[in-house]
């Protein structure tokens, strides 16, 4: 087994890619050999003898384009990568690309078209996947292309073309998309199914067929008509150009999906922003109408993004490897969340002590070698790292000589880095959009691999050199070489002639991605999706420290999505997403087809749970928010390994001090003189936090503070609310639950807050256990929370009197009660119809008493008719009840799933949540 602090150079992991907004465009590298930037400079040409990107044989390659997309900068590192990047010399088209809810592979007769909807267990139970499958193609008569080329691409949409000089074929394809918009010329539109397809609806130029199990809708223009032959589907364009394909939930839903099947997407486009501590993020389709005058669209949200919108779904869902998939039948919707929290380092606290924290540090500055012989982008960027942890650390205790050590070791190494011409620099590729720094490691080369990881802690310790000096993070200094970093690997333009907008982070997936060439059968992977987050951590801080609030914010915004999807996609938190037969907690590889329990360069179990945690820094403080998947984590670290770890001790203690300080710090005290930290960590770090937190608390996700740069942990019943203030006059930092925090200018503040907290003057609901509603789906037992509401979807004119319809749901799972003798279920539910007449609005609890996913009791309410008055009405269990089924009994584990819906009118309406004025209430003690 190979070292686990030694990656080999098959290690493929990859960049990551956010939004900035405040980097403007510079223009294009010139000819001379170096570009200055400031004080630093990088070249234009690589050094001698290193490589850029080249096939698998090493044969130098230039992005697959076509003529009209040559000149723009090709988001690498993408789920569709493939298409522009021909890592392999005898495949000229693409390996298999994963949209969800399709897969697709560019073949030389078109694009091969699938619906993996079954999960299968590969390399000895250590990987799950949903691989691409053809269920049929989509081209033209005759095509015969020598190769696909990207011709057009947007946020989460891609354009593939072929052309063999006689038939030209474009489609577009997109996450969530359940769409396929082809134009053609030359041709007849031609599908060819993987066997003889059954149709379920014939109406000339719309045709329903169903191929391996699933369900195709093919729509042709007006006045054509499909023919069958065999495996072959032929239609005439006529005058026309276009036609399209669509996967079908049910068979019923060919006339919703026929309404949309001539607007065809022409651009997708994410935007967000950042208030008071809720990061909102909109996703939006543009579409143009080929037909009609329609111009919405269907698009499938992934498990990450319909947690937390309010926006209505219908009841169409999709199969995909990241869990269900729920259609919204709109060309955009939004998200809300309350953001996640970056702190510099974890506030003073009296768990630490002085002398020992001063000797810990002495280790480290005095030592001959800080840099441990780091050479290449990505080990002298965990060095940095590991220095920049230490910084704030020694400011803290007054150790300012020590601080000014460290400040002064990594302002000269990245001087040295962001210097061109010496032994390591960054070398700018004109061909593909690109800087790379040399000495290059693991494919950040050739493979364009992991640029948002190595340059994550470059960005990450230029912030804390900002932190304390304004002047040498200035543009005209050494800032301007820093966003030229950022540039690569999160550019925020989508007009910058010079980097791709966000090159590896993957708006719609909810996280970035490694490779840069995606040239697998599974697709794209990411294994270390900390670093990614590594690098969302150093934006907030750098924008922080620099007074850009654009770019804070972009850091701001992708963290907090990336969180969600880390602990829905990497960890299972909620264990709604990986197989029942995966067998494992947690993933230490996603890939487009479905995730492993695995890394790249070992199978050691620490490794595989550590890879997804390092490094642990005030921007890791997300990873708190799921207690209950951490310790399920740790549980399964230590069964795999055969007892607690050993090689990454510090790692694992860290992470664990997120959800269980005590016993961390119990695993610390016991172990701390006989180990070797991590190559990212440092014996004074890890006591510093394990010890910090132990004092303090674990992270309280469920508070937050209205700047990015502040934090809440609970201990008991006391929380600790902690912020840092990086502008030049002091502030009050408020958080959501009414406490402030004064905050001196330039420092960290720390205490139990002034204020009270969110007062009620109502009336408690009656005894048992109470839950609040939160914006997303969850229900749960703190309070505390921000006042929202979520909108009930419109009955649509039908009666839904009794039977749930687009509900909206809330849940808790891990549930354990005894029940209650002769207590029923309460509930009070703050309703509003506004001025619309005629509604009502009806709940249903359901109770899975053993968690294993059946309900095994259900109780039905009457609907509350709610007036035509703008202002809340409350609807409480007194309605009485309208149906029941099953027995009560005890909760084990259990799950309680409260919806509520339109049982009559044409209108929506709104629910309160967040507040103890919307609650249920289970008859369990």
């Amino acid at each position: 087994m190979p070292s686990p602090r030694t990656r080999p150079a098959a290690v493929l992991l990859l960049a990551s890619a956010l939004a900035v907004v405040g980097l403007g465009p510079a223009a294009a590298p010139a000819v001379a050999a170096t570009v200055p930037v400031g004080s630093g400079s990088y070249s234009d040409t690589r050094p001698p003898g290193t490589s850029g990107p080249t096939t698998n044989t090493g044969t130098p390659v230039t992005p697959k384009l076509t003529a009209a997309a040559r000149n723009r900068p090709v988001p690498t590192n993408d789920w569709w990568s493939s298409l522009a990047f021909q890592r392999y010399g005898d495949n000229p088209y693409s390996t298999p690309m994963y949209g969800h809810p399709l897969t697709y592979q560019a073949t030389a007769g078109g694009l091969d078209v699938g619906y993996p909807t079954t999960s299968a267990i590969v390399g000895d139970g250590r990987q799950y996947e949903y691989a691409h499958k053809r269920d049929l193609t989509i081209g033209l008569t005759g095509l015969n292309s020598p190769d696909t080329k990207a011709d057009d691409w947007s946020d989460w949409t891609v354009t593939p073309q072929w052309s063999d000089g006689a038939r030209t074929l474009r489609t577009t394809i997109g996450h969530g998309s359940p769409f396929v918009y082809a134009k053609g010329s030359g041709g007849n539109a031609q599908i060819t199914t993987a066997g003889t397809p059954t149709v379920f609806t014939d109406q000339g130029n719309v045709l329903g067929i169903t191929v391996a199990g699933h369900h195709y809708a093919l729509f042709a223009p007006t006045g054509s008509d499909w023919n069958i032959a065999g495996s072959t589907v032929t239609a005439g364009l006529g005058s026309k150009d276009y036609f399209s394909v669509a996967v079908l939930p049910s068979t019923d839903a060919l006339a919703t999906f026929k309404k949309y099947a001539y607007s065809f997407v022409t651009d997708s486009k994410a935007t967000w922003s950042y208030t008071g501590g809720t990061v909102k993020a909109t996703y939006t389709l543009t579409t143009e109408a080929k037909e009609g005058t329609e111009r919405g669209t269907l698009q499938a949200l992934y498990r990450h993004q319909w947690l937390h919108t309010t926006d209505p779904l219908t009841s169409y869902t999709y199969v995909s490897p990241r869990g269900t998939m729920k259609v919204r039948e709109s060309a955009s919707f939004t998200t809300s969340q309350k953001a996640s929290a970056v702190l510099p380092a974890l506030p003073k606290s009296n768990g630490v002590d002085t002398a020992r924290l001063r000797g810990y540090l002495n280790e480290v500055v005095n030592a001959a070698d800080p840099f441990s012989g780091a050479s290449d982008t990505y080990w002298t960027g965990k060095a940095l790292g590991r220095l920049a942890q230490l910084v704030p650390m020694a400011d803290q205790i007054g150790e300012t000589g020590i601080r000014d050590r460290l400040l002064g070791l990594m302002k000269g190494k990245l001087q040295d880095w962001f210097t061109a011409g010496g032994a390591n620099e960054f070398s700018y590729d004109k061909d593909w959009k690109t800087l790379t720094g040399y000495p290059a490691s693991y494919g950040s080369d050739t493979e364009l691999n992991d640029h948002h990881f190595h340059y994550s802690y470059y960005v990450y310790a230029a912030a804390i050199v900002a932190q304390y000096d304004q002047g040498w993070a200035a543009d005209s200094a050494w800032g301007g070489i820093v966003k030229t970093l950022v540039r690569d690997a999160a550019n925020p333009s989508r007009t910058d002639t010079a980097f791709p907008f966000l090159r590896g982070f993957d708006v719609y997936a909810g996280h970035s991605w490694a490779s840069g060439h995606q040239g697998f059968a599974a697709g794209n992977n990411q294994e270390s999706s900390s670093e990614s987050t590594n690098l969302s951590a150093a934006l907030v801080l750098w924008g922080s420290a620099t007074g850009d609030t654009s770019l804070r914010d972009l850091g701001t915004f992708l963290l907090t999505t990336e969180s969600e999807s880390i602990a829905q996609y990497w960890f299972d938190a909620d264990e709604q997403v990986f197989p029942s037969s995966f067998g494992h907690d947690t993933a230490g590889m996603v890939w487009g087809s479905g995730a492993a329990y695995a890394t790249w360069w070992t199978a050691n179990p620490e490794e595989i749970h550590g890879i997804n945690v390092l490094p642990v820094t005030g921007g890791s403080l997300h990873l708190g928010g799921e207690k209950a998947a951490i310790r399920r984590n740790i549980a399964e670290m230590e069964r795999e390994n055969g007892g607690p770890a050993v090689e990454w001790r510090d790692i694992l203690w860290e992470f664990q001090s997120f959800a269980d300080p005590g016993a961390a710090k119990a695993k610390w005290d016991a172990g701390h003189a006989g180990y070797t930290p991590e190559q990212g960590e440092s014996k004074a770090h890890t006591y510093h936090w394990i010890n910090t937190l132990d004092t303090l608390g674990a992270p309280d996700v469920t508070v937050t503070g209205d700047i990015p740069t502040s934090a809440v942990f609970t201990k008991g019943t006391t929380r600790t609310y902690a912020a840092h203030n990086h502008g030049s006059t002091a502030r009050t930092v408020t958080f959501s639950d009414g406490k402030t925090l004064s905050v001196p200018a330039r420092s960290t503040a720390s205490g139990t807050g002034t204020g009270s907290e969110d007062p009620d003057p109502d009336p408690e609901p009656p005894t048992g256990n109470t839950f609040q509603l939160r914006s997303g789906g969850a229900l749960t037992t703190a309070t505390g929370g921000t006042a929202g509401s979520d909108t009930i979807a419109s009955g649509g004119g039908a009666n839904h009197d009794g039977t749930p319809y687009q509900p909206l749901a809330y849940e808790v799972r891990g549930v354990n009660g005894t029940l209650a003798p002769g207590a029923q279920t309460a509930f009070r539910l703050q309703v509003d119809a506004g001025s619309t007449v005629g509604l009502g609005q009806q709940a249903r609890i359901s109770y899975d008493f053993t968690g294993d996913g059946t309900f095994d009791r259900t109780e039905t309410y009457h609907y509350f008719a709610t007036d035509p008055v703008t202002g809340w009405e409350e609807y409480t269990q007194a309605r009485g009840l309208k149906a029941s089924t099953g027995t009560p009994r005890n909760l084990d584990g259990g799950t309680v799933r409260l919806e509520v819906w339109s049982a009559i009118g044409n209108g929506t309406s709104k629910l309160q949540t967040g507040t103890d004025k919307s609650v249920l209430v289970i008859p369990y003690s």
